[in-house]
């Protein structure tokens, strides 16, 4: 494991990852493009609601997270401007 894959894992503990908690909040009306990002953000600017919001809490320490859930939600754009369009898709994993 690199270096930098290392650091990545332990902002993302560290911080409780935005990104990956609001992935499964499904509060109607909540942010999906760049919704970790965005509850970090929140959160630095001292938002009070975050629950309420995004449907998820946001991390202890908005600011270690805020890069990690950029690079996140950079690579969940794809996935997240299809769910935006409405667009459904179906995936199953397994054998």
């Amino acid at each position: 494991m690199t270096k930098a894959l290392l650091a990545l894992w332990v902002l993302i503990q560290i911080g409780g990852c935005a990104s990956v908690r609001t992935l499964d909040a499904a509060k109607p009306g909540a942010p999906i493009v760049y919704s970790g990002t965005r509850l970090d953000w929140y959160a630095l600017q001292g938002g009070c609601c975050a629950q309420d919001r995004f449907g998820a809490q946001a991390p202890r320490y908005p600011g270690l997270d805020l890069p990690a859930s950029a690079v996140l939600d950079t690579v969940l754009l794809p996935l997240s401007v299809l769910t935006v369009l409405g667009v459904g898709f179906q995936a199953s994993g397994g054998l």
